[in-house]
């Protein structure tokens, strides 16, 4: 940001504090509170600020992250007005469309995509359960559907047809350009404006014991956990999702700047802390554990391969240009933290799990881990997952052959019923999510659709884990992997399942549109190894560096799906 920005910038953050403090004082007629709230605007702007300052942010990126981003937080804003979030679905599909051309050209990639899998194969085939379950409604049902199927196919077209390489194109010809179809950014630095953005609408809770909370009963429970503040609302689980989404794609890359990097760290563990949520903290810790074991994986690989390097001196020359083009988005890291070992290493793998111990000292991690959050003295710490699991199996069992095969028909979003929900027991019954990835796609799209994610989840892994996976057990020199970011969040993802549905997309799906980007970029082309051994005069390369030109652009996008489910921790 330059000075003629940022002077303005600052002038307008300091009118919305200062607005913040004043909004509050007029609720509560309290200096103090007037104080926290001022500071809490100040925080939350920070987070905005910090969102803008990332370099590689592409306009296709921010706004495909900002439309799920937004969409997903309309679903707990507003509930009792479905069109508004019609509205942005209606204006992805505009975008999408446009931006997802050729359409039938794209489409024939698909299939190779884990994320398409995950994302789309239950839709399809909760369509046909819908058509052939003789019901009324039914058709009402498959139209739903086949509304949401179209949404978010367009998305997957957008990415794969912004990410694919140009017929003539080439990223070591064209590194630039390269950089450019990286939607990751963008879409991380969108996910940080929404999460600034109810930072700020909730600046006059955000230090109180008890918070703001959306008109739901489940929210009722749950007074102690952050969900933003009046005119805008989001779950807290969902919240935590994507700071630590956003943390990964920013924190393990040594292309942003340090106090970047340490600055999305410290907005994760705040987020983290003040949404208690359980499987956040296990997402993050998943991410930690995997980044470290990348780091040491590349290292010891590094050490096997003949001559102490990772690969052929035109891999080495290839690190050496995009460290010294001080690349942006997607590089992998290429300037210090993996490049050597030593103590910038040490310092990048040390980083995720200070994180963890704030959340779990400072934070108050150790009381929210363990507790059950609906009834008193009670040690359920699933939140009631297990007993909306055994109805989805006991709802199968009774079901006809075609919502066996296809899945549950009875809903659009096939939410779950069940007579002990914590509603009156005359009703009406609430509708409930599955929070649980596995246990979503069966009951979407019933067997079928249980098969196509185990096809999904097993494409992701392969793209994100193929580069160690032939450095280590194949033990194949100079072996090109995917960008670390995103193996570290495809195998981070992976514990999210048991929980939470975010790896099978939806209106609440940005961390799953943030894994398709990076899954489809990684298909595109893999970076090389990020341990390159300094070069000593016999094995440094005689030709000499291309110079490449800077990256310049600016992309940012929302998301959108969730569900108001009652039982989520």
């Amino acid at each position: 940001m330059s000075r003629r920005t940022a002077i303005p910038a600052g002038a307008v953050a300091v009118v919305l504090a200062v607005l913040a403090a004043i909004l509050e004082h007029g609720r509560t007629g309290s200096v103090s509170e007037s104080a926290e709230a001022f500071a809490a605007a100040v925080i939350a702007l920070g987070v905005i600020g910090l969102a803008a300052s990332l370099r590689g942010i592409t306009l296709r990126g921010a706004v495909l992250g900002g439309l799920f981003t937004l969409a997903g937080i309309l679903t707990w804003t507003s509930t009792q007005h479905p069109i508004v979030i019609w509205a942005v679905l209606f204006v992805e599909v505009v975008v999408f469309a446009v931006w997802g051309r050729p359409w039938l050209r794209t489409l024939r990639e698909l299939p190779g995509l884990g994320g398409a899998w995950l994302g789309l194969s239950y839709w399809v085939f909760g369509v046909l359960g819908a058509l052939f379950v003789l019901r009324a409604g039914h058709l009402t049902v498959a139209a739903q559907r086949l509304a949401y199927l179209g949404v978010f196919t367009l998305a997957v077209l957008a990415v794969v047809a912004t990410t694919r390489r140009d017929r003539d194109g080439d990223p070591d010809r064209d590194p630039a350009g390269d950089r450019h179809r990286d939607l990751s950014v963008g879409m991380a630095a969108a996910i940080l404006v929404g999460i600034g953005a109810l930072l700020y609408f909730g600046a006059g809770s955000l230090f109180d014991e008890l918070h703001a909370i959306p008109d739901s009963a489940s929210a009722r429970m749950m007074r102690n956990r952050f969900w933003g503040g009046p005119g805008l609302f989001y779950h807290p689980n969902s919240l935590a999702g994507l700071v630590v989404i956003a943390a990964v794609r920013v924190g393990l890359d040594r292309a942003f700047a340090a106090w970047q990097r340490v600055g999305v760290a410290v907005v994760a563990a705040l987020v983290l802390s003040i949404s208690d949520s359980r499987t956040g903290f296990v997402f993050a810790t998943a991410a930690a554990f995997a980044f470290a074991a990348v780091v040491l994986l590349r290292h010891w690989t590094g050490r096997k391969s003949p001559g102490g390097r990772t690969g052929h001196a035109a891999d080495s020359q290839h690190s050496e240009q995009r460290r010294s083009e001080t690349t942006i988005g997607g590089q992998d890291g290429q300037g210090g933290d993996l490049d050597r070992w030593g103590r910038p290493a040490l310092v990048a793998v040390a980083m995720p799990f200070l994180v963890l111990v704030a959340v779990f000292t400072i934070g108050g991690g150790s009381d929210f881990l363990l507790r059950d959050r609906f009834t008193d003295g009670g040690n359920d710490v699933t939140s009631g997952r297990t007993d909306t699991w055994r109805q989805v199996w006991v709802d199968w069992k009774h079901a006809g052959w075609a919502e066996k095969t296809f899945g549950d028909a009875r809903t659009s979003r096939a939410v779950v019923h069940r007579v002990d929900d914590g509603a009156p027991k005359e009703g009406p019954r609430r509708d409930l999510n599955t929070d649980n990835a596995a246990v979503g796609a069966f009951r979407r799209g019933g067997v079928l659709g249980a098969i196509g994610f185990l096809v999904g989840v097993a494409l992701l892994l392969w793209h994100a884990l193929r580069g160690l996976w032939q450095a280590v057990v194949l033990r194949r020199p100079g072996v090109r992997h995917p960008a670390t970011w995103f193996t570290v969040a495809a195998a981070a993802a992976v514990p999210t399942i048991m929980t939470e549905d975010w790896v099978i997309g939806g209106t609440n799906g940005a961390i799953w549109l943030v894994l398709l980007a990076g899954e489809v970029r990684s298909k595109r082309t893999a970076e090389p190894s990020a341990i390159v051994p300094v070069q000593t005069p016999s094995s440094a390369p005689t030709e000499p560096a291309r110079s490449a030109a800077p990256a310049a652009s600016a992309d940012a996008a929302p998301s959108a799906e969730s569900g108001h489910d009652t039982s989520r921790a």
